[in-house]
């Protein structure tokens, strides 16, 4: 049982620096802020749970499961809201190639474009509207 769990253990580790490697590696080799912001935050946080669960499983520590937990979760809550801020930060000073975006939907919403299929409504105070 205990060759076992070292041996999972070690696969997760592996597998976790593997992906955070890989994470690492997309941040210097991608062309530009969109691709790397996407390798920075995909693997890495799959990357953290393997090294997090590896962590519990070879120290035995299964009572620090819930608390690794806990630090996974905030980190896959917060890894998308920082990759959409930064995104929008690179968009609006310029720093996104436009060759590579196939449907510029924040350019719309920016000019004061809506499309096509979306019917936008301008709603005042509930005074301004007529009983039914």
């Amino acid at each position: 049982m205990d060759t076992a769990l070292d041996v999972i253990g070690s696969a997760l580790l592996l597998i976790g620096c593997l992906m955070s490697f890989a994470a690492g590696l997309g941040l210097v080799r991608l062309p530009d802020v969109l691709t790397r912001m996407h390798a920075a935050t995909k693997p890495q946080v799959l990357g953290l749970l393997c090294v997090l669960l590896s962590v519990v499983i070879m120290n035995r520590a299964w009572e620090l499961l819930p608390l690794a937990m806990l630090g996974w979760v905030f980190m896959l809550l917060t890894a998308p809201v920082n990759a959409h801020m930064v995104g929008r930060a690179s968009y609006r000073s310029k720093h996104v190639k436009e060759e590579g975006v196939t449907k510029d939907e924040l350019g719309e919403a920016l000019r004061g474009e809506t499309p096509a299929n979306t019917r936008v409504e301008k709603i005042t105070d509930d005074s301004d509207r007529q009983p039914r």
